[in-house]
Protein backbone atom coordinates (compact mmCIF):
# COMPACT_ATOMS: atom_id res chain seq x y z
CA UNK A 1 0.00 0.00 0.00
CA UNK A 2 1.53 3.62 -0.34
CA UNK A 3 1.96 5.90 2.21
CA UNK A 4 0.20 8.61 2.99
CA UNK A 5 2.56 11.93 3.89
CA UNK A 6 -0.37 14.37 3.65
CA UNK A 7 -0.18 16.72 6.78
CA UNK A 8 -3.52 18.45 6.54
CA UNK A 9 -2.95 22.49 6.23
CA UNK A 10 0.82 22.54 4.76
CA UNK A 11 -0.74 23.30 1.10
CA UNK A 12 -0.38 27.12 -0.44
CA UNK A 13 -4.22 28.00 -1.26
CA UNK A 14 -3.87 31.79 -2.10
CA UNK A 15 -4.69 30.84 -5.63
CA UNK A 16 -8.04 29.06 -4.43
CA UNK A 17 -8.90 31.93 -2.08
CA UNK A 18 -8.71 34.32 -5.11
CA UNK A 19 -10.52 32.31 -7.55
CA UNK A 20 -13.17 31.60 -4.59
CA UNK A 21 -13.62 35.67 -3.68
CA UNK A 22 -13.63 36.35 -7.77
CA UNK A 23 -16.68 33.61 -7.97
CA UNK A 24 -18.37 35.39 -5.12
CA UNK A 25 -18.07 38.62 -6.23
CA UNK A 26 -19.12 37.72 -9.78
CA UNK A 27 -22.04 36.06 -8.02
CA UNK A 28 -23.10 38.98 -6.30
CA UNK A 29 -23.07 41.28 -9.28
CA UNK A 30 -25.13 38.82 -11.20
CA UNK A 31 -27.72 38.63 -8.41
CA UNK A 32 -27.72 42.54 -8.50
CA UNK A 33 -28.37 42.78 -12.16
CA UNK A 34 -31.01 39.92 -12.01
CA UNK A 35 -33.32 42.25 -9.16
CA UNK A 36 -32.68 45.37 -11.23
CA UNK A 37 -33.81 43.76 -14.09
CA UNK A 38 -37.03 42.04 -11.94
CA UNK A 39 -37.45 45.66 -11.03
CA UNK A 40 -37.51 47.41 -13.67
CA UNK A 41 -39.86 44.79 -15.48
CA UNK A 42 -42.32 45.28 -12.64
CA UNK A 43 -42.24 49.03 -13.12
CA UNK A 44 -42.48 49.20 -16.64
CA UNK A 45 -43.57 46.18 -18.16
CA UNK A 46 -47.72 46.53 -17.80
Amino acid sequence: MAENDHKRGEMDITEQEKTFAGFMKMSVNIAIVAILIVVFLAIFAR
